[in-house]
């Protein structure tokens, strides 16, 4: 069967000529790499024998890591459609193997591949659906991104006040093109502010999808003069972008999360799923929002999160339930931000719903309708408590979290926390202009 695939894909980059194909990976910090080669090049890279140095590179790195080699995944292959029509320009998303043959355990694909694996001992199937939020700036003489926006369009608004519809509008129809499902596109709450929604599929699926998008969109916004970000809050006052995502597991083709005969829709095995990621919370968010910056989204009187509480009514909580039941019931996921690596987020939250399905974990109450008008106190008398504060905070609950330890890997978790705590202890050296207007003249 594989072989077949190799050949029409062969016959493909003929038929519309290819000349130059992309091996796509993703890095652990959710940075998209590739090398390029020639189609006649394709046969080598059907044979895995395309080589990269892991050394180089955030997680894979290491004097003993040697050469590491690219296994594409004949099912993502693609024509780019914003390059050249003739030459054109085709692309893989690729596995990443070691010299000797076997997976790259630090791989950040890999390490969802091996939580899925996990779940179809149970013959759970994990479905994904994710709505990804992003702005749209200007760039300045030399084409480098700013903060700098002339449209003042809110939420759900459209052109003329929408400045950035034609490019929201491109960027659908090129995912589109790639064979990408996508549901929705709209302005969001802040001006320049856009969101683009995409139809669930198995995770995998879903991750790679998302990774493809973000190389889309941004290629198109250049095309536009605009500047497409996923930084969660590049404007200080105004709302930061989510990653938002909706989950369900299915088995024997049912989704096991719905239950007609609960009031809200939702199975044991739902409410297990929901208890598991909340017992699990504060390790995830070192992954669902990995950067110093992921935490000036989660603060009060936003729209993103900031209290571990779920709501079938409220949508400013960690976990929504939507109001669709039956085979459409999901959980929605609302704290990750679009900086997110979509592999390590699909398989840290995946692991923690299948532990808490094992372990039959009840979730907390569910939050009062009334919790945004509350002041912390009466919040924090309901047992609620505050999600971390700041990436050092997550990243010591990642650290002490055993279950996030055995998905993610010893030495990729210890790499993982090495390289983010760089990054803060860079932060925390800047001298802010927070830091001048408040103090400078009063100390």
């Amino acid at each position: 069967m594989e072989e077949n695939r190799r050949e029409e894909i062969l016959d493909l980059i003929e038929e519309e000529d290819v000349e130059f194909i992309r091996l796509q990976f993703t890095d652990m910090c959710g940075n998209m790499k590739n090398i390029a080669i020639t189609a006649g090049q394709m046969e080598k890279a059907f044979r895995n024998h395309c080589v990269i140095e892991g050394a180089p590179l955030p997680g894979f790195g290491g004097e003993k890591t040697g050469d590491l080699f690219l296994a594409p995944d004949l099912s993502t292959f693609a024509i780019l459609p914003w390059r050249p029509q003739q030459g054109k320009v085709a692309r893989f998303i690729c596995d990443i193997l070691k010299a000797d043959g076997t997976p790259l355990a630090e791989s950040p694909r890999h390490i969802l591949k091996r939580t899925l694996e996990k779940a179809g001992q149970y013959g759970y199937t994990f479905q994904v659906g994710t709505e990804l939020e992003f702005f749209l700036f200007h760039t300045d003489d030399n084409g480098l991104p700013t903060t700098i926006t002339h449209e003042q369009a809110g939420y759900l608004d459209l052109s003329p006040l929408d400045l950035g519809e034609n490019a929201r509008r491109d960027m659908v129809l090129t995912l589109e093109d790639m064979g990408i499902v996508v549901e929705s596109s709209q302005h969001e709450l802040a001006p320049a502010q856009h969101e683009i929604d995409f139809r669930y599929a198995e995770s995998l699926k879903a991750a790679d999808e998302i990774m493809t998008a973000k190389m889309a969109m941004r290629t198109i916004a250049k095309r536009h003069g605009l500047h497409a970000t996923f930084m969660p809050k590049p404007v200080m006052g105004e709302e930061g972008s989510g990653m938002h995502m909706y989950l369900s597991l299915e088995k024997d083709g049912r989704n096991i999360f719905a239950d007609d005969s609960d009031p809200l829709g939702l199975s044991r095995e739902a409410y297990w799923f929901m208890g598991g990621i909340m017992h699990h919370i504060n390790a995830l968010m070192a992954l669902t929002n990995p950067l110093v910056n992921s935490y000036k989204r989660l603060i009060p009187d936003f729209e993103a999160p900031v209290w571990a509480a779920w709501s079938a009514e409220n949508g400013s909580q960690l976990i929504r339930i939507p109001s669709i039941k039956g085979e459409h019931t999901r959980l929605e996921l609302r704290w990750p931000d679009p900086s997110a690596n979509p592999y390590l987020v699909h398989a840290a939250c995946l692991a923690a719903g299948l532990w808490g399905i094992e372990h039959k974990t009840e979730p907390p109450a569910q939050a009062p309708a009334k919790i945004k008008r509350m002041d912390e106190e009466e919040i924090e008398a309901l047992g609620i408590r505050r999600v971390p504060q700041s990436l050092p905070e997550a990243l010591l609950y990642l650290e002490r979290d055993e279950l996030m330890r055995d998905v993610l890997g010893e030495t990729f978790l210890r790499r993982y926390v090495r390289e983010k705590r760089k990054e803060w202890q860079s932060y925390a050296a800047e001298v802010s202009e927070w830091e001048i207007k408040r103090y400078l003249y009063r100390i």
